[in-house]
């Protein structure tokens, strides 16, 4: 993970936890543990991080049900 998709990970996180209202250490946990950051938001960011925000939440909850994890 470079520098560049660490950030948006961590931008991403919070947006999460915004949006779902959960500590971002929370949210954290669930997309580790669903590899959602591994399999998800590194691999894919380059295409991920010019889409929005909301575009990209929406995306990760889409990936957290397909995995069964409950937001």
């Amino acid at each position: 993970m470079n520098k560049e998709s660490f950030e948006f990970t961590i931008y991403m996180i919070h947006a999460c936890a915004n949006k779902w209202n959960k500590l971002p250490s929370e949210v954290f946990k669930k997309l580790n543990e669903s590899a959602c950051i591994k399999n998800l938001l590194v691999p894919f960011f380059d295409i991920l991080h010019t889409q929005s925000t909301e575009y990209v939440v929406n995306d990760i909850e889409s990936y957290l049900q397909r995995q069964g994890v409950a937001i």
